[in-house]
């Protein structure tokens, strides 16, 4: 996952290009030439004249933060991760793994905040948590009997396509 524009942009950086437009339009400067010594587009300036003009300086300044808020608290967020920490059993799931719908479920019941599982995975990576493919081999996996089995049973039983080509003819 690339990071997104919100997390890179700069927006004390852009507050501050849209307060040297407000300096030049106050000593009289055309939008045109804001644009151009501020490397923005004509639209762009057009946009911080017009706000200039109604509000000042003041229509300038920055809008606050970008996006909808978070729905829990850095704080609920601790939380949740000292709960994850003890592993699923600790919530009485038969097995060791954590998936989406029951980090979902510890969620809820730690911060009383539902969330779709689908959107559990954006907090876990806020978290640092990454996503982890458990091992594919059961830990009562008998690799001997698997060895045997496969020498001695599965050539018996294994029909290769000349046997059946010669027992559908006769």
């Amino acid at each position: 996952m690339g990071s997104s524009k919100a997390n890179t942009r700069d927006f004390g950086g852009l507050e501050q290009r849209r307060m040297k437009a407000a300096k030049m339009f106050a000593r009289g400067k055309s939008q045109a030439e804001v644009a151009r010594v501020l490397g923005v587009s004509r639209q762009s300036a057009s946009v911080w004249y017009a706000r200039w003009r109604e509000d000042g300086s003041r229509g300038l300044k920055a809008a606050g933060r970008a996006g909808r808020k978070q729905r829990i608290t850095p704080e609920q967020k601790a939380q949740v991760e000292r709960q994850l920490a003890k592993g699923p059993r600790a919530f009485g799931y038969a097995t060791d793994l954590w998936t989406l719908p029951r980090i979902t479920k510890v969620i809820k019941k730690v911060t009383g905040v539902d969330y779709h599982p689908g959107h559990v995975w954006k907090i876990l990576k806020s978290m640092g948590w990454s996503c982890q493919k458990p091992a594919g081999k059961a830990a009562e996996r008998d690799e001997a009997e698997i060895a045997r089995w496969l020498t001695d049973t599965w050539p018996e039983v294994k029909k290769t396509p000349k046997k059946r080509a010669l027992s559908s003819s006769s």
